[in-house]
């Protein structure tokens, strides 16, 4: 039991360590040398968990996402409203994004360094995601909150490409502003687009 307690303990030891290398030097500019230093771990050790750098960075997407996700049902539990669900949606990414800096960094910018995680990677958790979103929007057509003439999968897309572009720039600005302006404007936005009166004249799709 302590045994699989301090081998558990390693390999978060070894991602907080990469989060922490990659945040300061970039992706490319790392080396596992770097990571088992920063972790207080030798070398060949990171092997025993991790197949290579690329492995590292998909792993530290996969567990954060995962651990986000968890959050993220609980932090909506308290919604009901479909359209109150996607203003906390907007609200809970930012911070997210503003919690943790370093992590931040390495999801915003040096994930998109690694070629095999944007050509091998499966999206099976990023999917589920961005289904989040659109369990909202089939949620609030059906209760009538949400105007039925937008598809769940463009509105998804779309809501989480914004989030993306809001929080890659506070992550390149070094600024460290509050993102909550940002959040609440961007929650107005999307909330008063997609409510069902906002239709107007639009009417139904068939």
């Amino acid at each position: 039991m302590q045994k699989a307690a301090r081998a558990d303990n390693k390999h978060d030891r070894i991602l907080k360590a990469a989060i922490t290398v990659f945040a300061r030097n970039g992706f490319f500019n790392s080396r596992i040398s770097e990571i088992a230093r920063e972790a207080d771990v030798a070398d060949g050790t990171i092997y025993l968990y991790f197949k290579n750098k690329d492995d590292i960075l998909i792993s530290i997407f996969e567990e954060s996402l995962a651990e986000i996700l968890q959050k993220l049902n609980d932090y909506m539990a308290a919604h009901t409203s479909a359209l109150d669900r996607l203003h906390a949606f907007v609200q809970f990414h930012l911070e997210q994004t503003m919690i943790n800096p370093p992590l931040a960094e390495v999801l915003q910018v040096e994930l998109r360094q690694s070629t095999k995680f944007m050509k091998e990677y499966q999206k099976v958790t990023f999917a589920k995601y961005l289904d989040v979103i659109q369990d909202i929007v089939l949620a609030g057509q059906a209760s009538g909150e949400i105007r039925k003439d937008v598809h769940p999968g463009v509105v998804k897309r779309l809501v989480f490409g914004a989030l993306d572009e809001l929080a890659l720039h506070w992550v390149l600005s070094r600024k460290r502003y509050d993102l909550k302006e940002s959040a609440e404007q961007l929650a107005r936005v999307l909330v008063d687009g997609l409510r069902a009166d906002a239709a107007g004249a639009h009417g139904e799709t068939v």
